[in-house]
């Protein structure tokens, strides 16, 4: 048995939601999300909570069983609180500023690299240094992050590059003389 899809999702107060077949549409003060589920799983709304169970006992709809209570889990959440992360730049001369829709990145480049921030997201510097992801689509926040870091990820001897704000650089010892 799923102990996460067991558990039932909760609506807090501010956000309702509604189940049509197999699309669970959720709407809050940061939007509105939907999310489509598979055949393999039954959503039923009952007042303010949310139960996905599965149909029949086989091994897909197990696994969906738990994936689908999360995703309907993160629509809440997203909703709510939304979601985000936190880079942070490395390095001598590494800068990000925020130009209307442009994160303008110095990576030590030659020229100056520019990224169009997608709808949905809003990307903000509060230092120079750092750079925060921010919206409801949790996938969204992330592929968004990944993107912004893949332009120059940190090395492992000086730990230079943009990193995310909790993640761990194994540093390496250098050449000896």
């Amino acid at each position: 048995m799923s102990r996460i899809g067991k558990k039932p999702v909760e609506l807090p107060s501010g956000v309702s939601a509604t189940v049509s077949g197999q699309t669970v549409e959720v709407k809050g003060p940061k939007g509105t999300r939907s999310f489509t589920a598979t055949d393999d799983v039954q959503i039923t709304l009952d007042g303010n909570v949310i139960t996905v169970k599965p149909r029949g006992n086989d091994k897909r709809a197990r696994e969906q069983w738990g994936m689908s209570r999360t995703m309907v889990a993160n629509l809440v959440q997203g909703v709510t609180d939304g979601f985000k992360r936190e880079l942070e730049l490395n390095g001598v001369g590494y800068r990000a500023a925020m130009q209307g829709n442009t994160l303008k990145l110095s990576l030590g480049y030659s020229h100056e690299v520019s990224f169009e921030v997608p709808q949905g997201v809003t990307v903000t510097t509060p230092k120079q240094t750092e750079v925060l992801i921010e919206g409801s689509d949790q996938q969204l926040v992330g592929q968004v992050a990944a993107n912004i870091r893949e332009w120059r990820a940190p090395e492992p001897y000086k730990g230079k590059g943009i990193r995310y704000k909790d993640e761990y650089i194994f540093r390496k010892e250098g050449k000896k003389k």
